[in-house]
């Protein structure tokens, strides 16, 4: 095995830990916000961003006793204020849109930004990554259909849909500054550090009464599948295309149905197989475009 197959096996499995934080994030967004009176969305946000702002912190100034290292910097208040509005749209916008729906509105305004960024840089993805994107839309709009894995609203929520696509945009602006960390790990714990503060915002939206379970549901979203996550996240992302960066989160939505399935007894549907394989068959070719002899769009 060469040294750059093994590289891209490293980035890959690097890219699916990154993936799967962001499916456990729907995951406990979902939990925590599903009516149960767990937690409400603003709460959820606050201490989502805090306690992974905390969690690296602490991580930063451990790692070389430096306790102003991780504070911002000038170029960190742009990420950390995307950082911010996508947590706190997309947790909103939960409230009021089903997790099909939401999905595929939150991937396809993540999708459109970056490639949208990308074009206006001069750069153009290849034709099988323009297949591979084509496919695993496709799979993504089988996958979300009313006989698919996913359910749904009968009732479309207009307020919900453009939450969901400023979260989007947002998130695609986030990953796209995200290509060009030096320090993975400083710059995901000066982007969250910057959006702290942003939380006060949200103070007047919050409620007075909060359960352990909800609080739990955060903290683990903010320190594991946001904080951690996020530190994968902007490790593999300059070295993958924007192409792929944006064709692999369409694998998202089939990552949490996976999860329900194995973990809360989800069933398993005809559409859903189909619509995942497509999913995963357009981000395989996206791989293959990227493979160890090719260049980066």
């Amino acid at each position: 095995m060469t040294s750059k197959t093994t590289s891209l096996l490293a980035t890959m499995l690097m890219l699916l830990l990154a993936l799967m934080a962001f499916a456990g994030n729907s995951l406990l967004n979902r939990a925590a916000l599903n009516g149960s009176g767990a937690i409400d969305w603003a709460s959820f946000t606050i201490i989502r961003i805090i306690s992974g702002a905390l969690f690296l912190w602490f991580i930063m100034a451990s790692k070389d006793r430096h306790f102003t290292k991780a504070l911002p910097r000038k170029g960190s208040f742009i990420s950390g204020f995307a950082l911010f509005i996508y947590a706190a749209t997309f947790s909103y916008a939960y409230i009021t849109l089903g997790a099909g729906i939401g999905a595929l509105i939150l991937f396809a305004s993540v999708q459109f930004t970056l490639q949208a960024i990308t074009i206006f840089k001069g750069n153009m993805p290849s034709w099988l990554e323009a297949t591979g994107l084509l496919i695993a839309v496709g799979g993504l709009i089988i996958f979300i259909s009313p006989s698919g894995g996913i359910t749904m609203l009968n009732s479309f929520a207009w307020q919900g849909y453009a939450l969901m696509i400023s979260a989007g945009v947002a998130w695609g602006i986030y990953s796209w500054i995200g290509r060009s960390a030096q320090k993975p790990a400083l710059a995901t714990a000066r982007n969250f550090i910057a959006a702290a503060p942003l939380c006060l915002l949200l103070m007047p939206f919050t409620a007075a009464d909060i359960s352990t379970y909800g609080i739990i549901l955060a903290l683990a979203s903010g320190i594991i599948t946001s904080g951690l996550g996020y530190v994968i996240w902007y490790a593999v992302l300059p070295k993958i295309s924007v192409s792929l960066a944006a064709t692999a989160q369409l694998s998202v939505p089939a990552i949490a149905t996976i999860g329900g399935i194995l973990f809360l007894d989800e069933a398993i549907t005809k559409t859903f197989l189909l619509g995942s394989g497509l999913i995963f068959t357009g981000i395989g070719l996206t791989i293959w475009s990227n493979r160890p002899n090719k260049g980066k769009t």
